[in-house]
């Protein structure tokens, strides 16, 4: 198996949005788990699927996140770092995500690092934030 990168040198670690989980879990959510969980998760509590289009291919892609929400924000755990979908949502300033049954559009994203301390976040968002970077976006 050739040389996988460490948590450390990982390109998802990032300032202020440490990568919690070693990469081979996150291999191995992509590769297998992921697969499993997508057809239940529209109909999963907790679960949410957000729709975003690649950087550069343009490609649309869904993720399988845990949202949480307060009002008109949504907030999402950033334990693998800044992933994929967090820099493409970032780089288009919005996203669609489906939570159960509603279909919500997010504007506005940003990050929030690790040890943020904001009221204003869903109480588990804030509870998450004490270690790990934090995805908020307003609900439009």
């Amino acid at each position: 198996m050739p040389d996988q990168p460490s948590r450390s040198s990982h390109p998802n670690n990032a300032p202020g949005v440490p990568m919690l989980f070693p990469p081979l879990l996150e291999r191995l959510q992509i590769k297998y788990i992921n697969p499993l969980v997508r057809p239940l998760s529209r109909r999963m509590p907790g679960l949410g699927v957000i729709k975003h289009r690649g950087r550069t291919s343009g490609k649309e892609y869904e993720t399988i996140v845990t949202p949480y929400r307060k009002g008109q924000l949504l907030a999402v755990g950033l334990a693998h770092g800044k992933t994929n979908w967090v820099k493409n949502v970032l780089a288009t300033g919005e996203a669609d995500i489906q939570i159960g049954r509603k279909a919500l559009h997010l504007v506005n994203p940003r990050i929030l690092p690790a040890g943020t301390v904001d009221p204003a976040l869903p109480r588990m968002a804030q509870v998450v934030a004490k270690r790990s970077g934090v995805f908020v976006a307003d609900i439009a």
